[in-house]
């Protein structure tokens, strides 16, 4: 998913939602874990239409914090299927920012998250291949 940094995924986001004041640390700056919980809500959505059932966060490989959020920015997360194993997916993700009044967008941050589909047993089960649709 590697582009300039002010360049948006040509996607619709899998989740896109305004950082608000309960959002914050007492310093004001958005929480990385807030941030991160969007990217993996992003990456469950994938994971689950992709092995059409239940799917769980494993893995998170690669996070680094790029830009920082502030109160009343725009997020866009998108997220793309990347591999697919027997059980497990891997999914890129990416967080964007874009300030209330303005059009340009900015990269904050970017991860791998590698999910296993599991059954009603709670037990890991086969996940359908990737196919080129899929990948998109």
């Amino acid at each position: 998913m590697a582009r300039p940094d002010e360049t948006p995924p040509d996607q619709s986001p899998a989740v896109r939602v305004i950082a608000m004041p309960a959002d914050t640390n007492p310093y004001g700056d958005i929480f990385g874990g807030w941030l991160m919980s969007l990217m993996d809500s992003a990456a469950g959505s994938v994971a689950a239409r992709h092995s059409h059932g239940r799917a769980v966060t494993i893995a998170v490989e690669g996070m680094a914090f790029l830009r920082p959020v502030v109160v009343g920015d725009e997020v866009s997360v998108f997220a793309a299927l990347k591999s697919v194993g027997r059980t497990s997916m891997k999914i890129d993700v990416e967080a964007w920012r874009r300030t209330r009044h303005d059009d340009r967008s900015y990269r904050v941050t970017q991860a791998t998250f590698t999910f296993v589909a599991i059954g009603e047993d709670r037990q890991p089960r086969s996940v359908p291949p990737l196919t080129p649709s899929a990948a998109a």
